[in-house]
């Protein structure tokens, strides 16, 4: 066999593989913590949206300045979020905080 058609071969298979595999998307949504309770609810809908259509969340709190000292504010944002998205979607990534940061990730439910 010669090796340059070996080569495209090889590519023609790789590229179906590509094609046949799924695109994950990550969403991003982001709080304060001292984030009110409307806007809470308001991105609470959004992140339910985007699990529905079957893409990752990744929900962060973030703490500019002095707001670090609230750690314990936004884990439990975090938490309550998790719970309320509990039909929608399970949580793949418990709050951890990342610099200035406490990501958690939460993957959407496969639909029966």
């Amino acid at each position: 066999m010669d090796y340059k058609k070996f080569l495209y071969e090889q590519k023609k298979r790789d590229k179906a593989l590509k094609s046949k595999a799924t695109k994950v998307i990550v969403k991003e949504i982001r709080f304060g913590p001292n984030t009110d309770d409307h806007d809470y609810e308001f991105k609470k809908k959004h992140a339910e949206k985007f699990l529905k259509d079957g893409a990752k969340l990744k929900a962060f709190v973030f703490f500019k300045g002095r707001s670090i000292i609230f750690k314990e504010k936004g884990h439990i944002l975090l938490l309550k979020l998790a719970q309320d998205l509990e039909e929608f979607g399970k949580v793949e990534q418990m709050p951890k905080l990342e610099g200035k940061r406490m990501i958690m990730f939460i993957a959407p439910k496969k639909a029966k």
